[in-house]
């Protein structure tokens, strides 16, 4: 399995953050072709040290790289993109990795 992990740095408005990626981000997201699982942090993000600067961290599933590279080449997975330039006002990182069990 291949994942996409977006790490949500914290908003300017966390309120409005929140409505936004939960009332029009994820149904967005989830029509993205060849997603399997999307996943969200639940409750505060924080490392061993305590506090961090990410206010909420996505993990999406997909079979293979390959096809993380279609989902995004695809119309839903380009107006999923670009919605988050709307609504990320603290800053994203995204990370795509292959995936394996050890």
């Amino acid at each position: 399995m291949a994942r996409l992990v977006v790490m949500y740095k914290t908003p300017q408005d966390q309120a409005v953050f929140d409505k936004h990626y939960f009332e029009k981000h994820i149904p967005l997201a989830k029509t993205i072709p060849g997603l399997r699982k999307y996943e969200v942090s639940q409750g505060p993000v924080v490392t061993p040290a305590g506090p961090s600067s990410c206010h909420l961290i996505a993990t999406l599933h997909f079979d293979d790289m390959a096809s993380i590279q279609r989902a995004f080449s695809s119309p839903e997975g380009r107006a999923a993109a670009a919605d988050v330039q709307g609504f990320a006002t603290g800053g994203v990182e995204m990370y795509i990795f292959d995936n394996r069990d050890v």
